[in-house]
Order: structure tokens, then sequence, then C-alpha cells
């Protein structure tokens, strides 16, 4: 373990079941660190679009397991979703990230959706995949030190 780095992992099935478990730990985590409550609810919706990721795409029906991350850093919080399942098409090739801002909503692909609120949510999003070994999503939040905390 790195110094100065609090790590709490959880393995858990890739269903929608368990999504609500990785939220109930950021919770947790998140306000234990001084994360207002607007920005646990950002990093909800982040967290659950990545672990949907998983549940829907992965294991195309079979059943898989993803894990998630939290990292305590001195001053973020870094949270990991990795999977073994089925990879998908890079999000992140320049080709791919084409603003949504001149176009129709019937224009937009429904599976996309998701990393674009990832990034509008989180303060960096990193995802990597690899043909036959899953996909990970690394999203980090920096906390922001208000005045009256000081």
């Amino acid at each position: 373990m790195i110094e100065g780095i609090e790590r709490i992992v959880i393995n858990l099935p890739a269903t929608a079941e368990y999504v609500d478990i990785v939220r109930l730990n950021l919770y947790g985590v998140a306000s234990k660190m001084g994360f207002s409550y607007e920005e646990i609810e950002d990093m909800k919706v982040a967290v659950s679009e990545a672990c949907n990721n998983s549940v829907l795409y992965a294991y195309k029906q079979r059943a898989g397991m993803m894990e998630v991350t939290f990292e305590v850093l001195a001053d973020a919080l870094s949270i990991t979703v990795r999977d073994e399942g089925e990879s998908f098409e890079p999000w992140d090739k320049p080709e791919k990230r084409a603003s949504l801002h001149d176009k129709k909503l019937s224009e937009v692909t429904v599976g996309g959706l998701g990393f674009y609120l990832m990034q509008a949510l989180m303060d960096d999003v990193v995802v990597e995949n690899e043909v036959g070994h899953g996909t990970k999503v690394t999203m980090l939040r920096r906390l922001q030190k208000s005045e009256e905390k000081v």
C-alpha cells in the first residue's frame, strides 16, 4: 500500500441489485472526507454510470464480477470500477469525443451518455479497456476546501 493512501476494495456481482451497495459505500467514504452533500450526489451518479456499464455490457447476460476501489488521497477521492468482461469501443478516441452541444437528442446514442455524465460530474475520468481483459474506469474528484473549514 502506498504511504498516505487509504484503499477500500469491494468485489461484488455485476448485477443491478448491487449498485446501491457501491453508492452506500461511496457516501460513507466521501462524507467522512468532508465532501458536501451535492458533491457526493454527483459522485454517486458518476459511479452508478460506471457500474451500470459493467452490469449492462461487460458480461452479455452471463454472471460476472466487478471490483470497485475507493482510494482516499490527501485532497481527493479516486474511484475505480473494473470488470473482466467484454470490452467496448474506446469512447475517448478523438473521433469519438464529439460534443453533444450541436446534436439533437434523437441523434445521441443511449450507451454514450454515461461517459459524458461521468466527465461532467468528476474532475478526471480515464477509461482503459483491452479486448479479453475487461474495462477499468478511474474517476477522481478533488476535495474543495471551503473558507469556513480552514
